[in-house]
């Protein structure tokens, strides 16, 4: 009976543990979206590790950090980069639990979009260490897709 109750109470703290990382994962994506929709500079590229990579939706889109922040500043300046809102998100966890990674739906000005990131535990905060967009073609429109994209390779 003993051991059961301590299993029981280990079970729940581990499980609270986990959902307490899952919110402070949500919040900072949460957070890293909005600092992009009002042009903050400082919360959206201090969520990033300093090693991070952001790959978007073109084929040569990969970037550093350093190399994101130079390509992202001029829309950071006009007071709106861009505005990316959660639909969902499903965070998923290391087991010794400084990894974290996720995907998620977001609502955006090119429609449905999907992503997919890493996370590091650095200190007591999450870190973005990977970010990966891509647009969400639907199945009966990925033949046009592909032929839109292979007429602009050939130019």
């Amino acid at each position: 009976m003993r051991a059961t109750f301590i299993f029981i109470l280990t079970f729940l703290g581990i499980s609270a543990f986990a959902q307490n990382e899952e919110n402070e994962i949500n919040n900072l994506m949460d957070n890293w979206h909005k600092a992009a929709a009002k042009a903050d500079t400082i919360v959206y590229f201090n969520s990033m590790d300093d090693n991070a990579v952001y790959i978007g939706t073109d084929a040569t889109e990969r970037w550093t950090k350093q190399e994101f922040y130079k390509y992202a500043i001029p829309y950071f300046r006009k007071g709106k980069a861009w505005d990316f809102k959660p639909i969902e998100r499903k965070v998923y966890f290391s087991n010794d639990q400084k990894f974290a990674w996720f995907n998620e739906t977001l609502d955006t000005w090119m429609g449905v979009c999907r992503s997919s990131g890493v996370l590091t535990k650095t200190g007591n905060s999450w870190k973005i260490k990977q970010y990966h967009l891509s647009v969400a073609v639907p199945n009966e429109s990925i033949k046009d897709v592909i032929e839109t994209i292979k007429k602009t390779e050939k130019k």
